[in-house]
């Protein structure tokens, strides 16, 4: 039986977040289990529930969907957010994977789209449509460390873990203990200057790492 997706919907129009729900309910792989309209109740929500992905507004009556993502890692490490807008890239999507966020879709994008970037979240993985990928580039076409600066074996670990891989994964794949593979993490972010784990998903696309 395949696990259902437990969804917190954030979105200050309640039509939309109606028209969501439905979309999803559709599906039985998903089931919405909080609704929010601003970020203060977002949080609340999030705490209260812990789903497996929230899905971002980022325009909020009372700050955006990107101070709400800090808002909620900082108290809910592991939360997987996933931002639907109405925005280009261009301009918020960089911000949105510093505080934390996973994946980024147009509210123009298609139902099937929306449900497999909710999917990809959900297991982990990191989520961007095309003119995503070329936000990033545009905004970090700057000086930086080098992918060569990195031993093999730390390239190996810095593509699974922008992939999504859990550290014992990781380990399983590159014959190391979980620990030894958070290390190499750690050594990788210190080299490259990185803060958290989606900026190692930023630099590892702007180098064409993933394939």
């Amino acid at each position: 039986m395949t696990e259902v997706i437990h969804v917190l919907l954030v979105d200050d129009h309640a039509v939309v977040r109606a028209g969501l729900r439905a979309v999803l309910e559709k599906d039985r792989g998903f089931s919405v289990v909080g609704e929010a309209e601003d970020g203060a109740h977002a949080i609340e929500q999030a705490v209260a529930l812990r789903p497996d992905v929230i899905v971002m507004d980022i325009t909020l009556p009372d700050f955006d969907g990107i101070e709400t993502t800090r808002r909620i890692r900082a108290k809910i490490p592991e939360a997987r957010v996933l931002a639907l807008t109405m925005h280009d890239e261009g301009t918020y999507l960089v911000p949105f994977l510093r505080a934390g966020g996973m994946g980024y879709v147009r509210k123009s994008s298609s139902d099937r789209d929306l449900m497999e970037a909710i999917r990809r979240v959900a297991r982990g993985e990191s989520y961007l449509q095309p003119g995503g990928v070329d936000a990033i580039v545009r905004e970090h076409r700057m000086q930086e460390p080098a992918p060569d600066t990195l031993s093999e074996r730390e390239r190996q670990v810095l593509v699974l873990t922008a992939k999504g891989y859990t550290s014992r994964e990781i380990g399983d794949q590159l014959a190391l203990s979980p620990r030894t593979a958070e290390t190499y993490r750690e050594r990788i972010m210190q080299k490259l200057g990185l803060g958290h784990r989606s900026e190692l998903v930023e630099y590892a696309l702007r180098h064409n790492l993933l394939g």
